[in-house]
């Protein structure tokens, strides 16, 4: 699939038609540049309007197209990033089932949505509300998904850091804990380079430990985790002794009925995540296409106003899409100007070489046929 399309039209001269200068096209290409893939794009008549019309349309045609190929490639990023974390294998994006640059290359006008009889500010205002509607949906969603991952990965992150700061809770079991009237178990984080000088002593810190009740628990990088049990009245004491040695006391409360509700937690924002994550994926593929799909109209607008206010009245003139190659692009440009024999067309030209009247629409690169480029990603 190419990534990039020229949109461009070329001027039909009187003594011509259409059909005519696209077989042109059609052998000069294939001549001279065979790489480049070459397609009819299949404007219909609209309707033209005022001559102020079509101008103040103009000048907000590149700011809206901007705008609608944003929010295309948000979602086409949102679409990669979701396949990813999901595991998914990459899709070919679609409107409708049909993938995006055969939609494209095969472009139809859609007359119930958007009708030819329809002011071309209307169409292109309903587009942009349209395209305006889902950027606002999915910032939504997005928010929603990510709140649910930031709840998920703080947990975890609880879960995986040192042991020095981490929960505890998923690594001590009820039997690793007594506590009774008299005995109590405390949890102990040694250095991972000190665990010899901990078991060696650990019974002496203090006078009511209980003799060989030190038992390691977990192990990370850095530290391990041991209890130790003795009895209550002396705990205070053994902390203060156990900091003297540089062994940290971590307080730890085991209760059984938190430890599940923070399990059911756990597996309800796993659940959560899993569901959103598949709902806004499935939402983006629908929107993608749909954004596409108006984003292409908006494009045939676009070629369409700029070829009235470019080449004049009535409607006269021959639109394409086309990829050439880089090596392709200066023989591609050479042969559409070639194709070009409209006065105003060469009229554009001068004044574009004197520096006179900018692009339509604020484009940046001025030729003697309308041209603006279509990027896919």
């Amino acid at each position: 699939m190419a990534n990039r399309y020229w949109a461009v039209s070329l001027p039909v001269e009187r003594t011509s038609s259409t059909s005519a200068l696209w077989s042109r096209l059609q052998e000069s290409i294939s001549k001279n540049a065979f790489d480049t893939p070459l397609y009819r794009f299949n404007i219909p008549n609209l309707r033209v309007g005022t001559l102020d019309s079509l101008l103040a349309l103009s000048d907000d045609l590149l700011k809206s197209n901007n705008f609608i190929e944003g929010v295309s490639q948000k979602i086409r990023r949102q679409i990669e990033d979701l396949e990813r974390v999901s595991g998914v294998l990459s899709s070919s994006l679609t409107v409708d089932g049909v993938p995006v640059d055969s939609y494209l290359t095969r472009f139809v006008w859609d007359e119930a949505k958007y009708p030819t009889m329809s002011p071309l500010r209307e169409i292109v205002d309903s587009i942009h509300g349209q395209i305006a509607k889902i950027e606002d949906d999915l910032k939504v969603r997005v928010a929603e998904y990510n709140n649910v991952r930031s709840q998920l990965n703080a947990i975890n992150r609880k879960q995986a850091g040192s042991l020095a700061v981490r929960d505890l809770s998923n690594l001590v079991k009820p039997q690793d804990i007594i506590t009774s009237e008299h005995l109590t178990t405390l949890l102990a984080i040694v250095s991972k380079y000190s665990q010899k000088d901990w078991l060696s002593s650990y019974e002496g810190l203090t006078s009511y430990v209980v003799p060989r009740s030190s038992k390691k628990l977990y192990e990370d990088n850095e530290y391990a985790l041991y209890t130790v049990t003795l009895f209550n009245r002396d705990a205070d004491n053994f902390r203060t002794k156990a900091r003297e040695r540089n062994f940290q006391i971590r307080d730890f409360e085991y209760n059984q009925e938190t430890q599940e509700t923070r399990k059911q937690e756990l597996e309800k924002l796993t659940q959560d995540l899993e569901t959103f994550r598949s709902s806004l994926l499935q939402w983006c593929y629908t929107s993608y296409g749909e954004v596409f799909s108006s984003w292409m109209h908006f494009c045939a607008v676009r070629v369409f106003t700029e070829s009235i206010l470019r080449y004049g009245l009535p409607p006269s003139f021959l639109s394409v899409v086309l990829s050439p190659s880089v090596k392709s692009e200066k023989k591609v440009r050479s042969i559409l100007e070639g194709l070009c024999g409209n006065s105003n067309s060469t009229f554009w030209k001068s004044e574009e070489d004197g520096g006179g009247m900018g692009g339509f629409a604020g484009d940046t690169d001025a030729y003697p046929y309308v041209s603006f480029t279509i990027n896919l990603i």
